[in-house]
């Protein structure tokens, strides 16, 4: 086999060829991609057309996409027939693209670096105690909003914001994170400005924070609200997935109802859902 393989290699004149990149079976490049994370993969597939044929195996992608991705398919995509339509590489890639659903109040992507499944729930879709009456709440537009609006308070007693979501995750440890700013930011000549005029009582006592899941995990912590004038990613509580082909329902409040104060000029944009997990009193800014 050796020899026949080496005659093969062999120039008309007897000289021996070097093996080269496109030479090497298709099947052999796509069971070494398989291995690779998925920016690697198609890193390899720019090499040449041999390295871009194999590179574009379902069973390589099928390894890589979120065990959930029926599911999502179905619930964010509204076409439960993606998969038999699409290869797995461009489901993947469409998996990776923020997607927007129920009437644009939640987004949904995977991390196209680790096939990771995210969520994001917009304001419009959390229950806000007197969101509707004006004296207290308004919903206002904000080019930094992905969902172009967050509730802006002025002044209340009973700060109260609840969110519940259900939804099919792969297995792991998630966090929900709530993105808040006090003050209100604009634009005024180009540059960002904020307003802090309402800005009061959140020094006086911490905020509340809570998750509870529909298999029993319950997380607790409170902080202070601070920075000024930058979105904060203030931690809600984490959960675990143990098992990956049932729904899993989540509840949280962000909460502070001390009526012996008044507090305002908060900013309330949307709720963050990703994996991993973090200690009760981290906070990250953006």
């Amino acid at each position: 086999m050796g020899a026949g393989f080496s005659a093969s290699m062999a120039d008309e004149d007897g000289s021996e060829e070097k093996p080269r990149l496109g030479d090497i079976p298709e099947n052999c490049m796509a069971m070494v991609l398989m291995y690779l994370d998925p920016p690697d993969v198609c890193k390899y597939a720019r090499l040449n057309r041999a390295f871009r044929a194999a590179s574009s195996a379902d069973f390589i992608w099928e390894s890589k996409l979120p065990s959930n991705y029926l599911y999502v398919m179905d619930r964010v995509f509204e076409d439960s027939t993606m998969g038999d339509k699409l290869g797995k590489r461009e489901i993947y890639a469409r998996l990776c693209r923020r997607k927007m659903f129920d009437n644009g109040t939640r987004e949904f992507w995977v991390d196209k670096n680790t096939g990771s499944s995210f969520l994001s729930i917009s304001s419009k879709a959390l229950r806000i105690t007197g969101i509707d009456d004006r004296r207290y709440w308004n919903f206002i537009s904000t080019e930094e909003s992905r969902f172009q609006t967050v509730a802006y308070l002025q002044q209340t007693w009973w700060f109260e914001v609840e969110g519940e979501f259900e939804f099919q995750f792969p297995a792991g440890k998630y966090s929900v994170f709530i993105r808040l700013q006090l003050g209100r930011s604009s634009k005024r000549l180009g540059r960002r400005v904020c307003n802090f005029d309402h800005v009061h009582g959140w020094d006086i006592k911490p905020v509340k924070f809570q998750l509870t899941t529909s298999d029993g995990q319950h997380d607790v912590s409170q902080c202070f609200l601070e920075n000024p004038g930058n979105w904060v990613n203030y931690h809600v509580g984490s959960f675990v997935v143990e098992n990956p082909n049932s729904l899993m329902k989540i509840k949280f409040s962000v909460t502070q109802i001390d009526c012996t104060h008044t507090k305002g000029g908060v900013c309330v944009d949307s709720v963050l859902v990703r994996p991993g997990s973090v200690g009760k009193d981290s906070r990250s800014s953006s």
